[in-house]
């Protein structure tokens, strides 16, 4: 299955039937915009693209939700431990995005969409959930052709504050995506490669 579109990554996501469980249980919590993000959209994407016939491990399952009356991490914690009576094996994290921008000295953010934009690489800014009359929906602040074209590139976020660049720096080093994923072509913040798998 090719790749272009918003609506073929939804269709991936839809004939997935593990990812239909996460997301099914991550809305059973009935949290107020919420999303799975990051990684797990964009790992099955990259998956997919480099027919892998296995999926790549993810290190967290990301559930992120909005709720400025009652920012707790005790909270996030329940809500964690809610979706692990019901999935034990998976590695969730559940994250109050009207709190996470005291973690990135940040503005508050106005929305999860919002924080999700604010993600250091464009290919990781991409979530997914299942809405109230169970339709498939995908959010891409700044769209999907880079992780489309197998390319990290820093977000207009990280781009235009220089007091953020060296957070995207730190994830290219650590995260070595392209020892997993070789046909990734990984841009500096200077906008050079610094990787290119198709070489």
């Amino acid at each position: 299955m090719d790749l272009r579109t918003e609506k073929d990554i939804k269709h991936m996501i839809l004939e997935d039937k593990w990812m239909m469980e996460v997301l099914q249980t991550a809305q059973t919590l009935k949290l107020s915009d919420w999303w799975v993000c990051a990684g797990f959209v964009r790992s099955k994407i990259w998956d997919h693209l480099h027919g892998f016939k296995q999926r790549t491990d993810l290190a967290d399952i990301d559930v992120v939700y909005y709720n400025k009356d009652e920012i707790s991490v005790a909270v996030e914690k329940n809500h964690e431990a809610a979706l692990l009576k019901i999935s034990p094996q998976l590695p969730w994290s559940v994250k109050n995005q009207a709190r996470m921008h005291e973690l990135n000295s940040s503005p508050p953010y106005l929305s999860s969409f919002d924080a999700i934009a604010h993600f250091p690489e464009t290919a990781t800014a991409l979530a997914v959930k299942i809405d109230m009359n169970g339709e498939l929906i995908l959010a891409s602040p700044w769209g999907i052709q880079d992780v489309i074209d197998m390319e990290v590139k820093p977000t207009p976020f990280i781009i235009e504050n220089n007091d953020k660049k060296g957070i995207y720096q730190q994830r290219i080093e650590k995260k070595k995506w392209q020892e997993t994923w070789p046909k990734l072509i990984v841009f500096g913040l200077d906008q050079n490669v610094i990787f290119n798998g198709n070489k």
